[in-house]
């Protein structure tokens, strides 16, 4: 209950000159409150505003439930002061209506303002509501009573601390309903129950829970279902209901299965209550194992490791069963008014939960043909290397199991790489066949092994296999060796060194280190430092001259033996050839190739001189030229000779006219008295080749044309340029001229002597290496210098004194020293 508190204030006007005192006015009201969900009629009055008053006065109202939330609730008339409620309110909505309340003066002046509060009673209208319609949990069968199942919570909206929100919890029903099991709720709403589940007898159970408010007037409730899945337990134990198979295996055999084991068991298929695992006893071999076949539950027994039937041709097995979930059990003894019931429960392994239901089986293994065994699957054995054909090396033996009194197999060799020994069939004697070599290949780390069978006559024949390690004794029947039979040796001013090395087969004490000697004249020119070990270093004098040598050498071991070799050394300067054996190397090689080479050359040389013939059909004369290229002139002369003062500075080059020196049959005379030297087929041959092919064949023909160029002297025709027939062409025109009237003798010449020396090589091949005259530095080739002739008359002029650009072009071909 609420009541109104009523403030009167007196406002002088200033209107007012004639009001000269404040008198206190009385409101006089009663406490209003509104019931909550009133069915009505509406309007209904709720209670008036009684004012005393010396002038009339207007109300207003104004706030929650007039023109704010809840809207249309509450009016007052203006004049009476009467207040009516229009339609009902919800105390769940708004608990208190909260107001203002104004008087006004005739004159629309306000007078006084209140605040105004009016409550709302609750009444029992929300029933208690659970958070959820449905709850549902699933709990193991072996749970114990009194364990919580779940909480079921509610909620009333009703005005709290009232009989209207205040409920409890009741369980109306449980579906289905069995003697051992009783479900029951406390005050907060967790479920438990009494007795034992049993899977067996209810899956689920259905419980509806009822939740019930204490309101004076009426009272309200309302309900929720809760479903509880038993999950089944091992409350019963698997049992061997049969036995398939054979029973039978073969010795020696594994990966069968001859026997299997069928269980039956209540509990739910599939479930770890349901499901089988076996245990074999017995299996002191671990022969056997037992696996659960996840669709039948049954058991399969598998042979793993072989059985021998010689140890027994049976083998008794017992098998037990059981499931991987533990065994539980509870039974209701007393059902009590209040409190748990008493029960009897029993888990695990505990008194009365049960033994595992076992079977003893037979297995009967089949014998077989076995292997014979050897009494040492390897052995050791000493050999001497080089012993005699026959020598015994050792013994073996071995036995059937199929035959304990007598034997029935053969010994045989079954790998033996080089065929070193030989066994005898029957009484397993082993001697030499051959004769051993420890430095054999087939010897690793100074043993030889061998493999030996023995075959019985069994059908199939087995065959049992040892292993035989021969160790063999080393001698000294191996020299020391050189590794290599040539060396390269730098020239220098002082002496150089180069190290050989030599190896002997033989181990210690039969090898190094070696003594090294050398043998022959070789004061002043070869010694030794040093000459012990497994290296010696050879010193090469400054006196020996560049070249190939050949070396006597004597290498001994630590025992005397020695060998004598002859070592290739070749001197050479490293700085121009950095491997001496390249040219060498190079000759070789080029042997094998050769043929090709010079057939290649062939084509390139017809294919040059058909180009030519081509060229010269076309042109019947050349230009020659000139550096200016204002006019060209040819010139006709029927007459080609040198000037008579054609020198060259500096002494490079001298042309002579004195024919006493030279054969005169080789001379002819020209019309104006000048003499020229006759040129051979074989000298044009020989110059055709050097100059087309000399980049070409350079190393491979530089010995058989190097003496050529010696004979062509400056003032041949081919040397300088001239031919008393032609008029003077180009260098061009002359050279495919040239070209086609001598290739054919030339490339005879070529072809003859070339193949008669790859002949010779041929069939000499350990010829000692010659060393030829250094051509010259190829890298470092100078161009010719540019020979510019001007167009006028005076090309003749050019010819008689040629001048110092022709030193280049001289130099290439420089006249041999005239002999006195």
């Amino acid at each position: 209950m609420l009541y109104f508190f009523l403030l009167v204030c007196y406002l002088s006007s200033t209107t007012c000159s004639e009001l000269l005192s404040r008198h206190r006015r009385s409101w006089i009201t009663d406490s209003f409150t509104i019931e909550e969900g009133h069915p009505g009629p509406f309007p209904y009055v709720l209670g008036k505003i009684n004012i005393e008053e010396d002038y009339r006065v207007y109300f207003d109202l104004f706030g929650e439930g007039v023109d704010e939330e809840p809207k249309g609730v509450l009016s007052i008339h203006k004049e009476s002061g009467t207040v009516s409620v229009h339609r009902a309110v919800d105390y769940e909505e708004k608990t208190m209506l909260k107001l203002k309340l104004m008087a006004r003066k005739s004159d629309s002046s306000s007078d006084t303002k209140l605040g105004v509060e009016i409550s709302i009673l609750d009444i029992n209208d929300n029933p208690p509501r659970f958070q959820r319609d449905l709850y549902e949990v699933s709990i193991d069968e072996e749970n114990a009573q009194g364990s919580h199942l779940l909480t079921v919570v509610a909620y009333d909206r009703d005005q709290r601390g009232t009989p209207n929100s205040t409920f409890h919890y009741e369980i109306k029903s449980v579906s289905p309903n069995p003697p051992d099991t009783e479900f029951f709720i406390d005050h907060s709403g967790t479920i438990s129950f009494k007795g034992c589940l049993d899977y067996e007898v209810a899956e689920t159970f259905t419980v509806l829970v009822e939740a019930k408010d204490h309101g004076e007037v009426v009272s309200l409730s309302s309900s929720t279902s809760v479903v509880i899945h038993v999950q089944d337990g091992n409350n019963h134990l698997p049992s061997i209901s049969g036995l398939t198979g054979s029973s039978k295996v073969k010795e020696d055999e594994t990966g069968t299965s001859p026997l299997r084991l069928h269980v039956t068991d209540k509990d739910t298929p599939h479930s770890p209550a349901w499901r089988v695992q076996y245990t074999v006893q017995g299996d002191e071999g671990e022969h056997f194992k037992i696996e659960t076949d996840p669709d039948t539950n049954d058991g399969i027994l598998t042979v793993v490791k072989p059985l021998d039937f010689e140890e027994g041709a049976q083998r008794q097995l017992s098998i037990s069963v059981e499931n991987e979930a533990p065994y539980f059990s509870c039974k209701v003894k007393e059902r009590t008014s209040s409190g748990l019931w008493n029960v009897d429960t029993r888990k695990g392994d505990g008194p009365g939960a049960g033994q595992p239901h076992s079977v003893e089986v037979i297995i009967e293994v089949e014998d077989t043909n076995d292997p014979p065994v050897f009494s040492e699957r390897v052995k050791e054995a000493m050999l001497e290397e080089n012993a005699p054909i026959g020598t015994w090396v050792e013994k073996v033996s071995a036995v059937d199991p199929d035959f304990s009194h007598a034997r029935d197999f053969v010994y045989k060799v079954g790998n033996d790489p080089a065929g070193w020994v030989t066994v005898d069939p029957h009484t397993g004697d082993i001697t030499t066949a051959k004769t051993p070599d420890r430095e054999s290949p087939h010897v690793v780390n100074g043993v030889y092994t061998i493999l030996l069978h023995a075959v019985d006559a069994g059908n199939p024949p087995m065959t049992g296999t040892a292993t035989l390690n021969i160790h063999m004794n080393d001698q000294n029947d191996n020299v020391p060796k050189l590794t290599v039979d040539n060396v390269d040796v730098c020239v220098s001013d002082s002496p150089t060194t180069t190290n050989i090395t030599a190896f002997d087969l033989d181990e210690n004490p039969f090898g190094g280190p070696f003594t090294f000697e050398l043998l022959g004249d070789v004061k002043g020119k070869w010694k030794l430092n040093p000459s012990y070990g497994y290296t010696a270093g050879l010193m090469k004098e400054p006196s020996v001259y560049p070249g190939p040598h050949t070396i006597d050498l004597k290498i001994s071991d630590m025992q005397g033996e020695f060998g004598v070799y002859s070592l290739s050394v070749t001197v050479c300067d490293c700085s121009v050839t950095p491997n001496c054996r390249g040219r060498r190397v190079a000759s070789t090689k080029a042997a094998f190739g050769a043929i090709g080479i010079v057939f290649a050359s062939l084509f390139l040389l017809l294919f040059l001189l058909l180009m030519a013939v081509v060229i010269s059909c076309k042109k019947e004369s050349g230009t020659l030229q000139t550096c200016d290229s204002s006019g060209e002139t040819l010139l006709a002369s029927n007459t080609e000779k040198p000037g008579t003062d054609c020198q060259v500075p500096g002494s490079v080059l001298a042309v002579s006219t004195d024919k006493k020196h030279h054969d005169p049959s080789d001379w002819q005379s020209l019309p104006d008295g000048m003499q020229y030297r006759k040129v051979s087929t074989k000298d044009m041959e020989q110059n055709f080749i050097y100059k087309h092919f000399r980049d070409y064949t350079k190393e491979n023909l530089s010995d058989l044309l190097s003496e050529n160029c010696n004979q062509m002297t400056w003032d041949s025709p081919i040397a300088n340029g001239y031919h008393h027939n032609h008029q003077i062409e180009d260098r061009s025109t002359m050279n495919f001229l040239y070209k086609r009237n001598s290739s054919h003798a030339a490339l005879l010449t070529l072809l003859h002597r070339r193949l008669s020396s790859l002949q010779k090589t041929e069939e000499d091949v350990d010829y000692q290496p010659h060393l030829y005259a250094d051509e010259g530095d190829l890298d470092n080739l100078s161009e010719l210098e540019n020979i510019c002739i001007s167009d006028d008359d005076s090309f003749q002029i050019s010819l008689n004194d040629l001048g110092p650009k022709f030193n280049q072009l001289a130099s290439i071909c420089k006249p041999p020293p005239i002999q006195n």
